[in-house]
């Protein structure tokens, strides 16, 4: 089987700052349109995948006492960032070159997704590679910054489980959106505990309350 996947990674210090709104609309948008050109062309005559993240949701579909995340949760669309804005668009793009060219197309809603060889430094890494890597630099005893309170809550999935689902989808005969990630949440303070535990170590929660938008960009 083959198909056509690009995606540039991003973190929670690079999209919600502000500052790189334009580089990551642009920079996705790019991707996507020269991608599906590419394949209305001729240039691939296999299938291309759209992958747009969980935070094309309203925020109201991200509570954490009661998340909603069924795929049709997008709509009415109020993303979180401009990049959960450039995610729907290119969702629809994919459907319109579907629709109009005949293009064979998926469109996968990952979760959350890590593993080996992911971003973990500079702002662009998630946050299972972020608290990996403070925990890994601090010694017993040293104090950890974790935006927010801790009790914000995440599903994660390992990159082996998402190309399961990734494969799974393409060989289905259903155009999607389709979630693809874990049902099992986690608080951001309980998965630097496991991390702490795996570690064999123990440091402090330095838990900053800075709003979002005022904190460094670079965790």
């Amino acid at each position: 089987m083959k198909f056509t996947s690009w995606q540039q990674i991003w973190g929670r210090g690079f999209i919600f700052t502000g500052e790189n709104d334009a580089d990551i609309m642009h920079n996705s948008a790019t991707i996507n349109l020269n991608v599906l050109d590419a394949c209305q062309r001729g240039q691939s005559n296999g299938y291309s995948i759209h992958r747009p993240p969980a935070c094309t949701r309203p925020t109201t579909s991200q509570d954490a006492d009661r998340p909603n995340c069924i795929e049709s949760s997008a709509y009415p669309a109020e993303p979180d960032s401009e990049y959960g804005w450039e995610k729907l668009f290119s969702e629809r793009l994919y459907l319109s070159y579907s629709r109009c060219y005949g293009l064979e197309v998926r469109i996968a809603r990952y979760h959350n997704i890590f593993g080996p060889e992911g971003t973990w430094t500079g702002g662009r890494e998630k946050a299972p590679a972020a608290l990996c890597r403070k925990i890994a630099l601090a010694s017993d005893g040293d104090a950890i910054e974790i935006w927010g309170d801790g009790l914000q809550t995440r599903s994660f999935l390992y990159v082996s489980e998402c190309i399961e689902g990734t494969l799974r989808l393409m060989r289905s005969g259903f155009t999607g959106p389709v979630n693809i990630g874990s049902e099992e949440m986690v608080t951001i303070d309980q998965l630097a505990d496991l991390i702490m535990l795996v570690a064999g170590k123990r440091v402090g929660n330095g838990t900053s309350l800075v709003p979002l938008r005022e904190r460094p960009q670079f965790r």
